[in-house]
């Protein structure tokens, strides 16, 4: 809802009068306030601020368009944005002029829950501006990630209830060529400016390409929506649609992906940076500077991160030395680890046991949330393989968020391909990070706290919280039956090790000078992860930077938060609702859950047992 602002009032008086009135009117603005120039009104600056928050809002969807299809707005259906430098320009000039009007904002005039929301929208506004000032927003992919993968998913994300639906699917079909067009020329760019992809970590990359480049529509997994006609549509109507999306599949999709291929593998990969990582770049310190402040929402040095991470190796290596000790195991850690990474026992024989093991663990975990968890959130989620084409080269799983209109439930991705390489120690931990009581609890319901701004609701995006609370849910496994015997305990630790890892590696990479094989083998010698596993993962932080640092930092915060607590409150402190207090406000900075825990310590003190 958006309001108008009123005008505010100046007071300019300049008039001659006699001696008495001025007397009087002295008298009357002494017993009063006193004039100022600009007289702010606290209606006024809530109404500015709500305004303010829609017109951001409005701007990321009509930048988003699928975004915004997903979340049930549907005013943007027949678009896919823009890849172009000129639509990042024109994006940027808009959230310069949104900035300046939050600064003409008075804070001190709104509300604490809007205080809030001011605070975080200024940090978002200030991220996205900074870091549209640095080269690599030319990049435009990762090793995992790009516009046409993020397009090949496509027919999972959308809605297909309706007429409409498929209608505004086959204009997307057909305006793809022009979408894949400009990520090309903004990719040129960024050949020109010398900020590419390092070498290495692409290797297999053209795969998630060229598996979109088919003989015909039928074999094309942008023809998946029309293998079944939903009720709403006739047979005659829906036949035509069948044959305008081959059409548009055959015409624009699959000539559009054999262009980027022969883009990707005659000019980009020739151009591919030599380095394994930001390292040696033009900016490459000030810009993995900012990028350490964005993901961990902390004012810490990359030098700071990269100490934390060591002390939590040592930490967390003293507890695996432990737990090895109590199993009775009578070799080395080092042969512990080549024992759970080489014996078959470990692994599973085909990808339907893996899934189905995944599954199991998922439904034991949602019968032990009522025991930490007062809210729970009313959408599900389901337990799916990761698509082909991305599986190998990507992580050994991930969530896939649910539709903010609720038509689609979130999705727990598990990676069925390799699979000597995802053994069956580590999926406890795998689980309760992805499903619950992780990602999809939280991220469920954020989205089902309507008081909050829909920007906060839909797209705070903040790494450390997200992933921090994700790798803290790891942690409550013990508490929730789980990490039973030597093997799934280990395969916890590890887990918290290979994230105590990323601390030394990102940075190592990115601000130290390292290359992928000194990160590789500080990886190995460090967690029980299998060497595909880390070497995939050591690509993504090469291409990646600064994203796996939030996930340490985010858990050490919100741990300290409990711990602080547990100390203060004493008998006082329930889990439940430390929990519901963390979750019930979105993903959020850290120091704005501080606000938030710290608050709910304070009521909580003055209330009775």
């Amino acid at each position: 809802m958006a309001y108008k602002s009123m005008n505010k009032k100046v007071l300019q008086r300049s008039v001659y009068i006699s001696i008495a009135f001025i007397q009087m009117l002295l008298v009357l603005m002494m017993t009063s306030c006193s004039v100022s120039p600009k007289v702010h009104d606290t209606a006024t600056e809530q109404d500015a601020l709500t305004t303010l928050m829609d017109d951001y809002w409005q701007h990321v969807l009509e930048y988003s368009p699928v975004f915004a299809t997903t979340l049930g707005v549907r005013t943007y259906d027949d678009h896919l944005g823009s890849l172009s430098i000129e639509s990042m320009d024109g994006f940027v000039v808009t959230l310069k002029q949104l900035r300046e009007r939050l600064a003409a904002i008075d804070t001190q005039h709104l509300s604490s829950t809007n205080k809030v929301n001011a605070q975080f929208l200024q940090l978002k506004l200030d991220n996205e501006i900074e870091e549209a000032s640095y080269n690599g927003r030319f990049m435009l992919f990762t090793n995992r990630w790009g516009w046409h993968i993020e397009f090949s998913g496509l027919p999972q994300a959308l809605p297909f209830f309706t007429l409409h639906d498929y209608q505004s699917y086959i204009a997307r079909l057909q305006d793809y060529p022009r979408y894949n067009q400009e990520g090309i020329a903004t990719l040129r760019q960024s050949i020109a400016l010398g900020y590419t992809q390092p070498c290495k970590a692409m290797t297999g990359f053209e795969k998630t390409i060229n598996t979109h480049i088919v003989k015909d529509a039928a074999g094309s997994v942008f023809y998946a929506p029309f293998e079944r006609k939903p009720e709403a549509i006739d047979e005659t109507t829906f036949l035509a649609l069948k044959q305008d999306a081959a059409s548009a599949i055959e015409q624009y999709v699959i000539p559009a992906y054999q262009h980027f291929y022969d883009f990707y593998t005659q000019e980009y990969l020739p151009q591919c940076y030599r380095g394994d990582g930001l390292f040696g770049l033009e900016k490459a310190h000030e810009y993995y500077d900012f990028l350490v402040r964005k993901h961990t929402t902390m004012n810490i040095s990359a030098e700071d991160v990269h100490r934390v991470g060591m002390e939590e190796v040592v930490r967390i290596r003293q507890a695996m030395e432990r737990v090895i000790k109590q199993s009775g195991f009578s070799g080395t850690r080092e042969a512990f680890v080549k024992f759970l990474r080489e014996d078959p026992q470990f692994y599973p024989e085909n990808a339907e046991a893996h899934l189905r093991h995944a599954a199991y663990i998922a439904k034991k975990a949602d019968g032990e949330l009522p025991k930490l968890f007062g809210k729970l959130p009313r959408m599900p989620y389901t337990v799916k393989a990761v698509p082909e084409d991305i599986a190998e080269k990507t992580t050994t799983a991930y969530y896939e968020p649910l539709a903010g209109d609720g038509s689609r439930a979130g999705v727990y991705r598990v990676n069925t391909s390799l699979l000597h390489t995802r053994p069956s120690f580590e999926m406890e931990a795998l689980t309760l990070h992805e499903a619950v009581p992780g990602h999809h609890l939280q991220i469920a319901l954020a989205y089902e706290q309507e008081d909050l701004p829909d920007f906060r609701r839909y797209s705070g995006n903040v790494t450390a919280f997200i992933e921090g609370w994700g790798l803290y849910a790891e942690s409550l496994g013990e508490e929730m039956g789980f990490y039973q015997n030597t093997y799934t305990r280990f395969g916890q630790l590890s887990y918290e090790m290979w994230r105590a890892c990323r601390l030394v590696v990102d940075t190592g990479l990115h601000a130290k000078g390292w290359t992928r094989e000194q990160a590789i083998q500080f990886m190995a010698d460090n967690t029980a992860l299998s060497l595909h596993n880390i070497e995939s993962e050591v690509d993504r932080y090469m291409t990646w930077p600064g994203q796996a640092l939030g996930y340490k930092m985010g858990e050490l915060h919100i741990k300290a938060l409990r711990e602080h607590a547990q100390q203060t409150l004493g008998q006082k402190f329930d889990i439940r609702e430390f929990h519901d207090i963390v979750l019930q406000q979105g993903s959020v900075p850290m120091n704005i859950l501080e606000q938030y825990v710290n608050t709910w310590i304070e009521m909580k003190g003055r209330s009775k047992l």
